[in-house]
């Protein structure tokens, strides 16, 4: 009796873990991109590209909104 109660709590442990991660990291990845403007800036001058500002600002722009549409 004692080793299905543990069984049971354990893999309902698990489950709660992993679904409680994976909000975590949602959240994290969403309130802290993974790319920031000067890691961008930085690519496009080793592609060989004058980034300006307006661009810079498109591009992170389209980026927040993907990330958003891909969330939901």
């Amino acid at each position: 009796m004692y080793i299905l109660i543990f069984v049971i709590g354990a893999a309902l442990g698990v489950i709660g873990g992993f679904f409680g991660a994976r909000q975590y990291m949602k959240k994290y990845l969403q309130d802290n991109p993974p790319i920031s403007e000067d890691m961008m800036r930085t690519m496009m001058m080793q592609m060989g590209q004058k980034p300006s500002e307006k661009k810079l600002n498109q591009m992170m722009a389209s980026m927040k909104a993907q990330s958003r549409k891909a969330g939901k």
